[in-house]
């Protein structure tokens, strides 16, 4: 079987040999485990949020940059699309690991939650599980990881500290928000398995969300991460699916199906008391979604695209 630690080593490994193309930092931890700062010390930049999209779907997808029109704005714009969507998003990309170690705190996402299981009943439902010696995982955080983060991560994943590869890109960094809205696909898969669809009957998917202009403040930036995907952002699923409740899926699946859908982001995080496991979790998904089923040929689309929503988080 596929090894997403592997597959993603390989991308991320390229990076690490052009760092100063990439516009990243590469440092060791006390132990061994590699940092890989892409945006913390450094600038980083588009290719390095590009790569670090793909190394999060363990070298099972790939993402690309494009200019989209939205309305009258022209915004850069992450085009993704994997021939593995299952592994890739909810076994690789998602951001499914909740890391704690003294005071260093960050949700961990790439293929080493595939080696440690995070989530357990996630990992049950594709029934997936990555043997590897390597582990990669990416943080989206303003800090450096401690070797005791290391240690925790090398324990859980049963490897050796320098067998630890971590990637940290802030929210408020080009790098960070490219691999934010480069997860439009696993946002869509992840919003559809939530609602009781089997993940494993998708068989392809491809997305495409802009790129949220950067903002210093870390809420704002957060706000505006979201927002590209809740209210632009665009996924088609091709799906090998028999039953007949498809359509139901579908229509349950936008962000615009969520009952607290209509306000920036920020808003609705300042409102929580900027706390993600507060907010109804059923606003995080794509704007538009549409799904082909190959066994009957039909599709299924719903939501659509919100440009006065983009704009007024992005403040035009």
């Amino acid at each position: 079987m596929f090894s997403v630690n592997h597959g993603a080593l390989k991308v991320l490994e390229e990076m690490i040999s052009n760092p100063e193309y990439y516009g990243v930092k590469v440092e060791k931890a006390e132990n061994g485990g590699t940092i890989v700062d892409a945006g913390v010390k450094v600038r980083g930049g588009y290719e390095a949020g590009l790569k670090i999209t793909e190394v999060c779907m363990g070298g099972l997808g790939r993402a690309y940059l494009t200019i989209q029109q939205y309305g009258d704005l022209a915004l850069p714009a992450v085009v993704v699309y994997t021939d593995e969507p299952c592994i890739a998003t909810l076994g690789s990309q998602f951001a499914g690991w909740r890391i704690k170690v003294g005071d260093f705190f960050a949700l961990g996402s790439g293929p080493a939650r595939a080696i440690s299981q995070e989530p357990k009943e996630l990992y049950r439902k594709i029934q997936y599980k990555d043997e590897s010696d390597v582990a990669v995982i990416v943080f989206e955080t303003d800090r450096y990881p401690s070797a005791d983060v290391f240690k925790y991560i090398a324990d859980k994943c049963h490897v050796e500290t320098d067998k630890v590869y971590s990637v940290i890109t802030p929210t408020s960094s080009v790098a960070g928000c490219v691999q934010i809205s480069g997860r439009i696909v696993e946002t869509g898969i992840h919003k559809l398995t939530e609602l009781g669809f089997d993940p494993k009957k998708i068989v392809y998917g491809a997305g495409i969300a802009p790129v949220a202009p950067i903002h210093p403040k870390f809420a704002r930036a957060m706000g505006r991460t979201n927002d590209v995907i809740i209210a632009s952002g665009q996924v088609f699923l091709t799906v090998d699916y028999e039953g007949t409740d498809l359509e139901d899926y579908v229509k349950k699946a936008p962000s615009s199906a969520s009952k607290i859908y209509g306000r920036p982001f920020f808003e609705i995080f300042k409102e929580a008391g900027y706390d993600f496991y507060k907010i109804d979790p059923t606003i995080f998904s794509p704007a538009h979604l549409i799904v082909n089923n190959i066994r009957d040929g039909k599709v299924y689309s719903a939501g659509k695209v919100d440009v006065e929503l983009l704009k007024k988080s992005l403040e035009v």
